[in-house]
Order: C-alpha cells, then structure tokens, then sequence
C-alpha cells in the first residue's frame, strides 16, 4: 500500500477552520427569552437546569505528547470551567445496550434495551427498563426538533452508517448503531432543557409510545409561520450567527475531505491485509517441503501472521470508531444549519409583522400589537438558545475530537509496536539458528 499521508487537506479556496472568525466572538449584550413565548406544541414551560454533559479527560499515555502540537490544551482548560460538565448536577442517566433481533412474519427488525436511572420527581419510578427500536429514536427526535425548535437537537445515526453494509443485521452493524443510539440519547438526557421534553419522559418509561399525538397542531404553526414570512426579503444575519454559517460550511468541508481520504486509507489497507494473508501463506508451504530452512521460514510466517493481525484491528478501529464520530459531527452540522434557518425565519416573521405594524401606525396612530413583542421575545429566545447550545456543541466537540485523535495515535502506536515485535522475534530466532549451526559444525 504505497499512499503517503497529506501534509495538509486539498482546501479548493475555502478558508481554514483557524481563520474563521468564532461567532460569538462580537460584543453584545446578552439577550433573554420573553415572557410571553411559546414555541413547543402543548405550551408547556421550559425549565433550565444546570445538569451538563460528563467530560471524560483520560488519554492513553503513549500519545500524550501529540496534544501540544494539536494545540487542544487551552480549549480543555476552558471546557472545565463550563457549568454544564459537573456530574455534580446530573441527575438523569441513560444506557442503550443488549440488541436483540426480532423476526415475525411481516418483519425482522432490532430492539435495544434502554435503561434509566434518576431521581427526578417528573418520574414515577427511580428505574425504567424499556426496548425501542430504530424508529422509535426518530420519533423522539422529531418530537424533539418540533416541540423545542429554538434548540439544536443531537443527529441520530443514518438508516445505513458504513458504505457497502448490505447485512444491516450484522453484528458489526448492530454493534456501531447502538453506540451513536446510545451517544445520541446521552446527550439529550444531559441537556438543561431537552431532558426536560414531557416526549422524552414517555421514550424512557412508556411500555407504549403513542406516536400520533400532536401532529396536526405543529403543522399549522408552522403553516402559519410560512405565511408571515413568505413574501419578506430577510435582513442580513446579525455578524455572530453569520460567523456560524461560515465555520460550519468550513468545518463540513473539513470532514468531507477528511472522510473521503480515510475510506480510500482503509479501502487501501484491506487489499494491503489480503496480499500479506497470501503472503505469509507462501513462507508456511515453503518451510513446509524444506526441512533446513524450516524454522526461519516459519518464523517469516509468524511476523507477517502478527502484522496481518495488527492491520486488522488497526482497519476496524478506523471503520467501526474513527469515521462513525465524523460522520455524526456531519450530521450534527446539518442539524444546526436547520436550527439556523429556523432562527431566520423567526427573525423574518417579526420583522414583517413589525413593518405591517408601523405602516398602520403611520396611517391611524395605532400602537404596534402585542402579537409585534411576542415576535420580538421569540427571536431573542432564538438568540439566547442557540448562543447556548452553540457553547455545549463546541464544547462536546472538543471533548470528542479529543479522544478520537488520541485513540487514533494510540492505536497506530500499538500497530507499528506489534509489527515491530513480530519481526524482532525473527532476528532472534534467526540468531539462535547460527549458533546453533555454528556449534553444529564444531562437534
């Protein structure tokens, strides 16, 4: 396998991820949510909490030193004063694990086990055990993304997370769509204001979901908002959440790239893994018609054998770890760019009603309506939380690219250690055959 590792990403003119401008870096004052707001579809009130997301800050020692080049160090120091990382306040936990295949005569489909402990006085009971499968995930999602617009909801993984997978019941495939189901709902159950959501409440005790309930509701207010706004030429996005947009199309251009190398690196070393199987094959045969070279060939057969395994759990870390965490940050960048968009359409629909107001207000001197501030308390609720969420993403993502850097340099660290003790314990075995030989030929 003769690829060589780029010194740097092919940036087609795009700017680098360091040069664009962090968008809440502009001075403004902080806005907070009116009174009078109401964004989800049962009017039930938010309540915020300080309940964040766990940091794990451990790291293989091997690949330590990697991080003053990477530059990470200052990010973690700022991750640890964030309020949301003490597990001090948590007091919701969740777990995703125990897949189970279920076959009948109209389907065949995977259940998970997802187990709740908490102490929170909207449940019932201190323990759920349930079983939900895929579509259950989406139907919370989506409930999720309806009732709480303002706020930026975790990606579920895709229908299908790996290329070429055809066996979506595969062990391996199972196995990587439980980690980011089991991502996904962490994330949510460690979020302020999310793990508050009345349809998460009922994901995690309900034997059964009802998932028809509020459906007609959500779709005339959004209605609603399409006719407000649909003839208004939005002003430009304040510069912060401009700033947004352009780190994430940056940021997605980085993934892309990133995604596309390392699916020909392990394409590459599969093809490298079935060459070195067959070669070491040869030495096995060969030491096998040849008595006096037996040994050594032997020995050639063992190092390849050990390299072989090496390459191996170096590919499936690749596949079934590294590019799984790239592509939910793909997702996850989706999902922001649609909270976004939200947030515009929010701003376009008050500032149409506001200059309907002020037009009628020139002609007969009427205040503006009260329907005018409610618009207005709802784009700065917009504001408020997506400024929020915005700190947790960048937060987790550091965190999470973190760990996936330091598995990766752990991880090849351990491959070129392996292969260099396989092929070590030739030299030694070669060595032991001279002076045997060598004391052969003096007797």
């Amino acid at each position: 396998m003769s690829v060589a590792a780029p010194r740097g990403l092919a940036s087609s003119g795009q700017k680098p991820i360091a040069e664009v401008l962090h968008p809440l870096a502009a001075a403004e004052e902080p806005l907070s949510p009116g009174p009078d707001v109401t964004v989800d579809d049962g009017g039930d009130q938010e309540a915020v909490l300080t309940n964040g997301t766990p940091v794990e800050t451990s790291s293989p020692a091997s690949a330590s030193s990697l991080f003053n080049r990477l530059q990470l160090e200052d990010d973690l120091e700022a991750d640890a004063r964030d309020l949301y990382v003490s597990t001090e306040t948590r007091d919701l936990f969740v777990t995703v694990d125990d897949p189970k295949k279920h076959v009948s005569t109209m389907e065949t489909y995977i259940t998970y086990r997802v187990s709740t402990k908490t102490t929170r006085i909207e449940f019932d009971l201190p323990e759920y055990c349930v079983r939900r499968r895929y579509q259950d995930f989406d139907w919370l999602r989506i409930k999720l993304e309806d009732s709480q617009p303002t706020h930026l909801i975790p990606p579920l993984p895709e229908k299908f997370v790996m290329k070429g997978v055809v066996d979506r019941f595969s062990e391996e495939f199972v196995e990587t769509r439980m980690k980011a189901l089991d991502k996904f709902l962490k994330r949510v159950a460690d979020h302020p204001v999310l793990s508050f959501n009345p349809h998460l409440n009922a994901f995690l005790s309900a034997k059964d979901l009802n998932k028809r309930q509020g459906l007609a509701l959500l779709t005339k207010v959004g209605e609603s908002v399409k006719q407000v706004a649909g003839g208004y030429k939005l002003r430009p996005r304040p510069a912060e959440f401009c700033a947004m947009g352009e780190y994430l199309d940056t940021f997605s251009q980085k993934l892309g790239t990133i995604d596309r190398i390392a699916q020909r690196i392990i394409k590459e070393q599969s093809e490298y893994l079935t060459e070195l199987r067959e070669y070491g094959t040869v030495y096995s045969s060969w030491a096998g018609s040849e008595e006096e070279l037996r040994r050594p060939l032997e020995g050639v057969a063992s190092s390849v054998t050990t390299c072989c395994g090496a390459l191996e759990d170096l590919s499936e870390n690749m596949s079934q770890d590294f590019l799984p965490v790239l592509r939910e940050y793909v997702l996850y960048i989706e999902s922001m760019k649609n909270v976004l968009r939200k947030r515009d359409q929010s701003q376009a629909e008050y500032e149409g009603r506001l200059e309907a107001a002020v037009l009628r207000k020139q002609e007969d001197r009427t205040p503006l309506p009260l329907e005018v501030e409610k618009c207005q308390d709802k784009v700065e609720c917009f504001n408020a939380d997506l400024k929020a969420d915005w700190e947790r993403w960048q937060s987790n993502k550091r965190q999470d690219f973190k760990q996936l850097l330091t598995g990766m340099a752990d991880k090849n660290i351990n491959y070129y250690e392996k292969c260099q003790s396989g092929w070590e314990s030739l030299i030694t075995l070669l060595q032991d055959k001279q002076t045997e030989d060598k004391t052969s030929e003096t007797n």
